[in-house]
């Protein structure tokens, strides 16, 4: 009802003298609310009887969630108009008993339906979840239901977590009506907002999508003027790579977009439909390099700094920390300090380094850099104010953050350590892939002028930018690691 109240409002907003009623329909899906739908056979279970009412001429267009239907529907005869997406993460919410149940190394009851879920979620989560000197115990149950269903079986402690899309849960607490019974399920429970790259969202996760037959001119010019074009290129994109892995219910693979300047890109992956591993990325940069002329900073990542920790406790006056390196956490005083913060971190290496020491993480910025996780950490679900948030970070970037207004902290130091076998290499480089910035700086004097630069997407690429460099720019190093495998000669 939320998101077809949402589509009732673009229409009225554009077309102010149409009336528009909605009727709406119970799916198949909904008719089967203990049955999971991996066990059924077929596609299409929330929108197949929706868009029949399209020919039977009961309505005149149809509102889904895009992530419910079939590929092979929504290339198919009738036209389509993507209208709004939400965030497409998962998060799993759990029940604040979590911690004693860690401590003890009691058994943690997940509940999804989603072998995509299962596959890729529980995997991390025995790894992201605080360790505290016990195996960290998984096993999954179904669960079926609405959203609000879904929190009020995790309230009753029927779960300890459930996994849900994040997308359905921000448009509730959008919700006047919906938002206070949400609100009050959330209550004292602790979430972990699952990363892009690791727990892989379903292809259109979070998209609405509006669908009219074809010999329907007034709600097609309909569609056209309220279709989101950039989501819905997206949309398709994730669609057509998505239908190369399997269909259904059984899929254990994800689709998503990543929003990487100057153009987004698409990943995939979990297993295909034969149940073997994959990860892909498409619209990597199209490149050939001699392997010998590229210098790889991942090769030699302990040759350019050496690090002065400070023995002193650091002092945290914000709720939320964002940690930019797991390096900045050593000191005991520091890690008790931290397990009472919410706690985000720039990357997946960082998160599993703090849960390791028994710190709650709450989400990543999937290695993006800061700056992606700012419109997310504005929706109602997580709330996270920029002068709420302190940077824990080395002593020579705090100047760099404050220099942008965020609250800072550092408890370690980076000096230069100077390396021949560096050096050489960078001198005789054309192409050189940065981690950060710093190593930049370092070794800058060195590089050809007509040198090119390749880096990770977030602060290393703002900061070259910012001295009039245009590298090339890689979502993260796993996928530079897969370009320089494919594309190094």
């Amino acid at each position: 009802m939320l998101q077809m109240n949402l589509v009732k409002n673009k229409i009225e907003t554009r077309f102010p003298e149409t009336e528009v009623e909605i009727i709406t329909k119970t799916s198949l899906g909904d008719r089967l609310p203990e049955i999971p739908l991996q066990t059924v056979e077929g596609v299409d279970f929330f929108t197949q009887d929706i868009f029949n009412s399209l020919l039977n001429k009961e309505a005149d267009i149809a509102v889904h969630s895009l992530k419910d239907m079939s590929a092979t529907h929504f290339f198919g005869e009738n036209n389509f108009a993507v209208v709004d997406r939400e965030y497409q993460h998962d998060c799993a919410i759990f029940n604040p008993s979590i911690i004693e149940k860690l401590k003890q190394g009691k058994e943690i009851v997940v509940g999804t339906c989603s072998p995509r879920r299962e596959e890729m979620a529980i995997k991390f989560l025995q790894q992201a979840l605080p360790f505290y000197g016990k195996t960290v115990q998984i096993i999954t149950k179904s669960i079926r239901g609405n959203i609000d269903t879904r929190l009020q079986k995790l309230d009753q402690r029927q779960y300890d977590a459930i996994i849900l899309a994040a997308a359905g849960i921000n448009r509730l607490l959008k919700s006047k009506t919906d938002a206070p019974l949400i609100r009050a399920l959330l209550l004292h429970k602790k979430i972990m907002l699952l990363p892009l790259i690791e727990c892989v969202p379903a292809p259109c996760q979070g998209a609405i999508v509006t669908e009219a037959t074809k010999n329907h001119p007034t709600a097609l010019a309909i569609l056209s003027a309220i279709k989101e074009e950039k989501i819905h290129q997206d949309c398709i994109n994730e669609k057509k790579f998505a239908s190369q892995y399997g269909v259904g219910c059984l899929q254990k693979f994800g689709v998503t977009t990543l929003p990487i300047h100057p153009s987004n890109m698409v990943y995939a992956a979990g297993k295909k439909s034969d149940d073997t591993d994959f990860t892909n990325w498409f619209n990597l940069p199209i490149l050939m390099v001699p392997a010998e002329e590229l210098f790889s900073s991942t090769d030699y990542m302990s040759r350019f700094f050496n690090y002065t920790y400070s023995e002193q406790p650091t002092h945290f006056s914000t709720p939320t920390i964002f940690i930019a390196n797991y390096k900045a956490v050593h000191l005991t005083a520091d890690i008790n300090s931290l397990q009472q913060k919410r706690i985000w971190v720039s990357g997946t290496k960082t998160w599993l380094a703090l849960a390791k020491l028994g710190i709650w993480v709450e989400g990543s910025a999937d290695a993006f850099g800061l700056d992606s996780l700012l419109p997310l950490w504005e929706s109602p679900l997580l709330n996270i104010k920029k002068e709420d948030t302190t940077i824990l970070t080395n002593k020579a970037s705090e100047k760099n953050w404050q220099s942008k207004f965020w609250n800072t902290a550092s408890s370690y130091e980076l000096a230069n350590q100077t390396d021949a076998v560096v050096t050489e290499k960078i001198k005789a480089a054309n192409y050189i892939f940065w981690t950060s910035y710093r190593q930049y700086e370092q070794y800058k004097n060195q590089v050809k002028p007509n040198a090119q630069h390749l880096c990770c997407s977030g602060e290393t690429a703002t900061l070259l930018r910012a001295k009039e460099i245009q590298p090339i720019v890689f979502p993260n190093i796993k996928a530079f690691q897969q370009w320089r495998i494919t594309n190094t000669f």
